[in-house]
């Protein structure tokens, strides 16, 4: 409370210069409102310079003062969530390295060999998951995604989800149970963001809610919609925390335990994937040590008149294999070795190149099938070469697969156009690979 001499008139009036001051009020809204203002001072001198008198400007710089609040907290959320993402990342080298250690030292263990091969493959799983994750909530956030909308029965959507979520919910012990609405709980959405969606709250309430925990996820059509509930009596928030939740970053405040991993960005990607669907997505938690309720709400349809659509995978027979010529193009000789042991495994015919200049010489007198081309090259990128074996004759028939970090739809899209075939994002999806060598071998096998 600032008393009469403190007032900017006052001090003008005493001689102060520069008079510049923050002032708080309280208006007459009920309740009331506190406001920031900006108070300045000039005084009003006489002919002689004496101060007779003083004028006083003030302006509301209430929404100023709010924004730089907010900004200074994103900025505190960002710096945390970068920390986190360090940290993330880094967890899954430490066993990497020590596993690639033991197969060095102990190479005809075949024991040993085998588990840190399974040790390997499980953490690039996870880190390769965490890189899903950012790219996947930066293609929502600017609005990249596109729907593949169809009727859909939630209540199959949720087992599919529940089926996901499986391995965690046991590996805690909790008690999970299901409750599907009585008749067909339709709504028009996309099967596999409307499966992420749910599996996203179902592993937030799984890793949230301590082991031997109970979740309750139900379905329920009420009126014109579906309301999904998914309730767990686990850590709950604090009313603080249960207000910027969904907020990207924001989750990085919620728990210092990351035993389970992640990077607590579910929760946006849930929120944006709801909006997509023009549902809503809110919770509620009685605070901490209460367990949290998260309610989505879409859409009822009321009436399947659209075929709806089961994506059950194709059953298609074995190939008749056919032996392919492979040429692996990567700058980075661990990488383009290990890729090259992998498609020799297949029975294939493999040859390395480590540049673009040494691919273009390889296939002066050798004609490969494929030709696997990492995109950041050291003489020139992958676009590049891949326009110039385009152009050879002995290469202009041979499938190009891009092999890149970068995934985004434009990365794609710029590849295809640069003339590839087929766009792989490292870590390479190996049953995808291998189910791609197995057409074009079985392709070039029943050709006369």
């Amino acid at each position: 409370m600032l008393n009469a001499a403190d007032w900017t008139s006052a001090r003008v009036l005493q001689g102060a210069e520069n008079t510049r001051d923050l002032v708080s009020i309280e208006n007459f809204e009920d309740p009331p409102a506190t406001r920031t203002l900006l108070s300045t001072g000039a005084p009003i001198k006489d002919d002689h310079g004496k101060i007779v008198g003083a004028v006083v400007a003030q302006l509301d710089i209430t929404d100023r003062v709010d924004a730089e609040k907010q900004l200074r907290r994103a900025d505190k959320r960002k710096d945390e969530f970068l920390a986190m993402l360090s940290h993330e990342l880094r967890n899954p080298l430490s066993p990497i390295a020590s596993a690639a250690e033991l197969m060095r030292v102990a190479p005809s263990n075949a024991r040993r060999v085998s588990k840190a091969s399974e040790i390997i493959s499980r953490q690039v799983r996870h880190m390769t998951g965490l890189i899903d994750d950012l790219l996947e909530v930066s293609r929502v956030t600017q609005g990249l995604i596109k729907l593949n909308l169809q009727v859909l029965d939630t209540n199959r959507v949720a087992a599919d989800a529940i089926e996901q979520v499986r391995p965690l919910v046991e590996l805690k012990r909790h008690r999970l149970s299901f409750h599907s609405a009585s008749s067909a709980a339709l709504v028009r959405a996309d099967e596999k963001r409307l499966t992420q969606v749910f599996a996203n709250l179902l592993n937030n309430a799984a890793k949230y809610t301590p082991d031997g925990g109970a979740i309750d996820f139900s379905v329920a059509v009420r009126g014109k919609f579906v309301r999904i509930t998914v309730t767990d009596n686990g850590i709950g928030m604090t009313p603080e925390v249960a207000a910027r939740a969904f907020d990207l970053f924001a989750q990085a405040e919620r728990s210092s335990d990351r035993s389970q991993g992640g990077l607590g960005i579910g929760l946006a990607l849930v929120k944006s994937l709801v909006q997509l669907h023009d549902g809503t997505v809110a919770l509620a938690s009685d605070g901490p040590g209460q367990g949290t309720r998260f309610i989505v709400c879409l859409k009822h349809v009321e009436t399947a008149s659209e075929q709806m659509v089961e994506n059950s995978p194709p059953t298609t027979d074995s190939p008749s294999l056919s032996r392919l010529r492979v040429l692996v193009v990567d700058d980075n000789i661990d990488a383009a070795e290990t890729l090259a042991m992998l498609v020799d495994s297949l029975g294939n015919e493999v040859r390395v190149a480590q540049s673009g200049a040494g691919a273009l010489a390889e296939t002066e007198n050798w004609h490969p099938h494929v030709c696997l081309l990492d995109i950041g090259l050291p003489d020139m990128d992958g676009y590049e070469l891949a326009s110039k074996l385009n152009r050879r004759p002995q290469t202009a028939d041979a499938v190009l697969i891009a092999v890149t970090g970068y995934g985004l739809p434009q990365d794609k899209d710029k590849a295809l156009a640069a003339g590839f075939d087929h766009h792989f994002v490292k870590p390479l999806d190996v049953n995808r690979l291998f189910t791609l060598f197995g057409a074009m071998a079985s392709h070039r096998a029943s050709e006369p």
